[in-house]
């Protein structure tokens, strides 16, 4: 039993095209290839609880509706979008009924699992163990973050992945040729242009590409052979509106700042300015992107060129003169100027370096020779006692000490070899050489 309903004409292409056996399911060679592990589950009706998390437009549902046409078992569908964790329940007692009476099995389908909060997620878990139900769970979301520990361990991950443009053309070409479902009735005529442009713009989501290629074929107004027409011009005002698919607060957006953030530290100034773009486009805040390149700014170039924390705050400066569009080219330029400059970590070492030492050892009281003495008092119990002033020395240098006795010889920041912090060390080297002579 299954509560999914017949493709219905009047339902979007996406949904018609739907393929209904594994024979028909394009893509995800990886998972219901021949011989597959999933294959074999499927085809064998022999499925544990199992996660299917992916893009959308992947295959989750079409892969949990294929399993519905297969199994013996009772298959009970449910979104958590528009389903309390109470129908979830009842449905669960009732499976579990079934099991102890020696009664039909039940596969329960939980689409966007993600959207039942951790605690709701819970209810599934005795209900999984005793085997009342096969869990399959579909979900954009990464389950690492999403769904419990307790449930993920009693499941089977498998990782749907975006569609290649090869596997969405073929998509795509069968909705063109067929005519019961598809759109070959319309008579529909794509400049090859205008068809890689809707695939290109799809990343891999069949449904998109899909709902696309039905919006500009059924607004295209016929010629006089009743031919639809569509040229590239048509395509991109069919996608001109259309919504990136980009969670600010999800898993995207953490792994496109994590390749921005390794491109610049890698010195690719090609790849950084292609994510940078690609973050802008899909409509990131460019102040979130600005206090990136800020902190990159110390802790990746840090002094080998003390000019990229410069350009960082102008960059933002002229991010809050500008606004958008203008500013972008001053990101771009940052960017670029990160990328290119020599990279160096010892700034951001010298912070932990000093901050481990802070945590971790006796807060000493401070050199009475470098205390400020503004009272009689002050001085006559020794504050500044011994203080010797750096300009009154040779080479502006005294030789003093300024650590604790217990750390004094500590070295947190350690200069490296490129750019300015080459001068640095020079100096460095130089003070300690005067130091050790006045030992």
């Amino acid at each position: 039993m299954t509560d999914f309903e017949p493709t219905q004409r009047t339902a979007p292409l996406a949904e018609r095209m739907r393929p209904k056996t594994l024979d028909e399911f394009m893509g995800q060679k990886q998972l219901v290839g021949e011989d597959k592990l999933l294959n074999r589950a499927i085809i064998s009706d022999n499925l544990s609880s199992i996660i299917f998390w992916g893009p959308p437009g992947t295959g989750k549902t079409t892969l949990a509706r294929i399993i519905a046409k297969t199994t013996n078992r009772e298959f009970i569908s449910l979104s958590a979008v528009n389903s309390g964790i109470k129908q979830a329940r009842e449905i669960m007692e009732q499976a579990e009924k079934n099991r102890q009476q020696g009664g039909q099995g039940t596969i329960l389908f939980v689409d966007e699992i993600h959207r039942f909060s951790k605690s709701q997620q819970d209810a599934f878990l005795p209900y999984v163990e005793k085997g009342s139900i096969v869990l399959i769970g579909a979900t954009t979301e990464n389950p690492s973050f999403e769904i419990i520990n307790a449930l993920l361990s009693r499941c089977r991950v498998h990782i749907l992945k975006s569609l290649s443009n090869d596997e969405i053309t073929q998509i795509f070409e069968r909705a063109l040729d067929d005519k019961e479902q598809g759109l070959a009735l319309f008579n529909p005529e794509l400049e090859d242009e205008a068809k890689k442009l809707i695939i290109n713009r799809a990343n891999g989501d069949a449904r998109a590409a899909l709902n696309t290629l039905e919006l500009v074929v059924m607004t295209t107004v016929p010629d006089d052979d009743e031919n639809r027409k569509i040229t590239v011009n048509t395509a991109a005002e069919a996608l001109e509106s259309g919504i990136t698919l980009y969670d600010k607060s999800g898993e995207e957006h953490y792994n496109l700042i994590s390749a921005f953030h390794k491109s610049l530290r890698g010195s690719d100034p090609q790849a950084a300015i292609y994510w940078l773009m690609r973050m802008l486009f899909c409509g990131e805040n460019p102040m979130y992107i600005l206090r990136r390149m800020v902190r990159f700014a110390s802790e990746d170039i840090g002094l080998a060129d003390p000019n990229a924390l410069a350009q960082a705050i102008s960059a933002r400066d002229a991010y809050h003169f500008l606004g958008v569009p203008e500013a972008d080219c001053a990101l771009a330029q940052c960017v670029l100027y990160l990328a290119t400059a020599p990279k160096s970590n010892k700034v951001y070492l010298a912070v932990k370096a000093a901050r481990d030492m802070v945590s971790n050892s006796r807060h000493e009281p401070v050199p009475m020779h470098i205390r400020n003495a503004p009272t009689k008092l002050m001085k006559d119990v020794g504050y500044n006692k011994g203080y010797q002033y750096d300009h009154d020395s040779k080479n502006n240098f005294s030789g003093q000490t300024f650590l604790p006795e217990s750390i004094n010889g500590s070295c947190f920041y350690k200069p490296g070899p490129f750019g300015f912090e080459k001068d640095i060390k020079k100096r460095i080297d130089y003070w300690n050489r005067l130091r050790n002579n006045k030992q």
